[in-house]
């Protein structure tokens, strides 16, 4: 169904790139070169007018019972990611853009993240509509310039928690390449506050009726001003485009011709087990993403965003997250069963690991974070399916993050308290290195291969990250290779102790040639090391470009 699917949908202009996109590139044959002249892919284009595409509601009673009577019971399918290219890395898309860890970035880019609009006038509001989603206090208004935004407020428990979360993991997913909503810090005032003449509120009824007084002093009742009577929110700007509901952490969307790959496996999709793990994602369910239908190049093309990334780090909407939250399901039998059987005694690692009191921060601790054991509180499908190529690829972007960078993404949170801030950077150091140390050195960590005149370079990206020490050789096997039939005939092997291996002599050859290359190390405490990186390497006019790397085949 999915192969006929796609030769439907697809035209012929775009049959070669799917065949590179979608995993297909890998089983070379005799009818289609293994690497197109466009190999690598940067970019995946939506090739189809989306125009079809309706808004659709997912049930959130249905996601949940989903997640733990289907999702929980599924054993993962286990194969490689469908949307990475022929070097092992995620294209441009409708879904995600290389930022952190494909080019360089600097503090400023951080801080900025998403916001490209003037922040909101909050010298008067006018309220459109109550909040449709989420338990945060908060409503849609109309800032004094006319600006649509989504405001929301903190819990009294904890003041400048949840807005502060919403800030900074909205810099710090936009930075990982999710499409996100521009959100500012900003303030409301009730004496600036007013009612449109067209609000409504949706009654328990479920008619709509128009909004009074008394519905936005419900609202403010709900959060606590500070003390120069302005109550601290967070406002999110309207998405351009027509709203279609969230998009599902498996399956594809049916009424969006350039959605093809099941989103289980979508690399950036699996990838969010070691994003949420980072930062705490613990609500990660199809009610915090979005769908938008916009133009782009004279079709419409559904955009796909992580709405909403502010249930992280340890404060929720209605407070502090649960103290389990993150380490297991909200529902998961085993840790339950533990505790009742052996009445009390078995402790959990959250019920022994030591949280700081900061009411702005939550429940959020790095120095008992497991990267491989974290939880957010449903079972989530492409969690399941992700693999250590997955996880890989995810912790190399992680670890991109330079300490000054957390420090100015946290600076945007805009804390009262400097302990508070000091804190948050502290825990997402901690858990950023612990990522490092859990997925770099399951894989042979060798990345960023090049050949050149001077021999073949590469980087060990365990080793450039401090989480493993160097091996004690690297070693290339090569080949000369056949785009066309596939085959490859052995050259020879060549070793070094240093990131630079020499070249054989006849593997320099003409433009229009390849070579591949087979890469692996030896180290005593690592010995997936020695599963090699297959890489492949075109001759261009003067250099050698890389077009293929298989870091783990299915």
């Amino acid at each position: 169904m999915r192969a006929t699917r796609r030769s439907a949908l697809v035209p012929s202009a775009c049959a070669a790139l799917v065949a590179v996109v979608v995993g297909l590139g890998d089983t070379a044959t005799t009818q289609r070169p293994r690497f197109l002249a466009d190999a690598p892919l940067a970019r995946v284009p939506d090739t189809q007018d989306a125009s079809g595409a309706r808004p659709w509601d997912i049930n959130l009673a249905y996601d949940l019972t989903h997640a733990y009577f289907v999702t929980s019971r599924r054993t993962p399918e286990n194969i490689r990611a469908g949307n990475v290219n022929t070097i092992d890395e995620v294209p441009d898309s409708s879904w995600f853009t290389n930022r952190i860890g494909s080019r360089a970035m600097t503090v400023d880019d951080i801080v900025r993240g998403p916001n490209v609009a003037p922040a909101p006038d909050p010298s008067s509001w006018a309220v459109l509509r109550e909040k449709s989603s989420g338990y945060a206090a908060g409503f849609t208004a109309q800032d004094a310039r006319g600006q649509t935004w989504f405001v929301s407020f903190d819990a009294p428990s904890n003041p400048q928690g949840a807005t502060a979360a919403i800030v900074v993991a909205t810099k710090l997913f936009w930075a990982l390449g999710y499409n996100q909503v521009e959100n500012h810090l900003t303030e409301v005032r009730r004496d600036r506050l007013t009612i449109s003449p067209k609000a409504t509120v949706r009654r328990p009824s479920g008619k709509r009726t128009p909004m009074k007084d008394d519905d936005v002093e419900a609202v403010l009742a709900r959060a606590r001003p500070g003390p120069d009577g302005a109550y601290r929110v967070a406002a999110g700007l309207l998405l351009p485009g027509r709203i279609l509901g969230g998009f599902r952490y498996e399956g594809t969307r049916p009424d969006d011709p350039n959605d093809i790959v099941d989103h289980q496996h979508r690399r950036e999709i699996r990838a969010l087990r070691v994003f949420g793990a980072w930062t705490n994602l613990t609500d990660m369910k199809a009610g915090n993403t979005l769908d938008t239908l916009v133009p782009e190049n004279g079709r419409q093309v559904v955009k796909h965003y992580l709405q909403d990334v502010g249930s992280t780090f340890g404060v929720g909407a209605a407070g502090p997250h649960d103290w389990s939250e993150g380490w297991e399901y909200v529902l998961e039998t085993a840790p339950a069963m533990r505790r009742l059987f052996s009445l009390g005694l078995w402790l959990s690692p959250w019920q022994t690991a030591r949280m700081d009191d900061n009411p702005a921060i939550g429940r959020f601790e790095g120095d008992r974070f497991e990267p491989a054991t974290w939880r957010p509180r449903a079972p989530v499908r492409s969690h399941e399916e992700m693999r250590d190529d997955d996880a890989f690829w995810a912790a190399r972007r992680v670890m991109a993050f330079s300490d000054a960078m957390i420090h100015a993404a946290v600076g945007t949170a805009s804390f009262s308290d400097p302990a508070a801030a000091r804190l948050l950077e502290s825990i997402l150091t901690k858990r950023r290195d612990a990522i490092g140390r859990t997925y770099l050195p399951r894989l042979n960590p060798i990345v960023d291969p090049a050949l050149g005149a001077a021999g073949l370079s590469l980087h060990n990206a365990a080793v450039d990250h401090g989480v493993a020490t160097a091996p004690a050789r690297y070693h290339a096997r090569w080949f000369a290779f056949d785009n066309a039939t596939g085959e490859s005939r052995e050259l020879g092997v060549t070793s070094s102790a240093t990131t630079t291996l020499p070249v054989p002599s006849d593997a320099l050859a003409r433009a229009g040639a390849y070579v591949r290359v087979d890469l692996w190390s030896e180290h005593g405490d690592h010995k997936a090391w020695t599963t090699p990186v297959e890489t492949y390497f075109r001759r261009d006019a003067a250099s050698w470009t890389l077009v293929g790397l298989t870091r783990q085949k299915n």
